[in-house]
């Protein structure tokens, strides 16, 4: 995993937003589980191999807080977005979607479906 930067195209996001480039299995398994708390500037972009609902579905088990979880497709579209509530089971997008961006839930409002959403390799 190597973090990136993701820039919202639509509005400006109020501070810097770092991601983790997650495109393992295993890493997209993990995703956020056990971890205590998330950084306010950090999140997780699990990657995968293409748009699909079912495979860019999330749980929540292991969770300790809330999440925002912003769906986006392959042209880099907001296709979804839900506040995710610790130790619900599974929360599937209501489209498909080929990046699922898991951030602090204070971020939610930063986003919303439609948004254009770019990613850069930080330097």
């Amino acid at each position: 995993m190597h973090d990136i930067e993701l820039a919202n195209q639509t509005r400006q996001l109020k501070s810097p937003l770092q991601v983790g480039y997650c495109e393992s299995f295993l890493c997209r398994l993990r995703g956020l589980s056990f971890r205590r708390t998330i950084p306010h500037h950090w999140g997780l972009l699990l990657v995968q191999e293409k748009e699909s609902r079912i495979a860019s579905a999330i749980h929540m088990l292991g969770m300790n807080f809330d999440l925002a979880i912003v769906w986006i497709s392959n042209a880099g579209e907001v296709v979804d977005l839900r506040h995710a509530r610790r130790w619900i089971s599974m929360i599937i997008p209501r489209k498909p979607a080929m990046y699922t961006l898991e951030l602090a839930i204070e971020r939610l409002g930063e986003f919303q479906i439609g948004d254009k959403i770019s990613f850069d390799e930080v330097s």
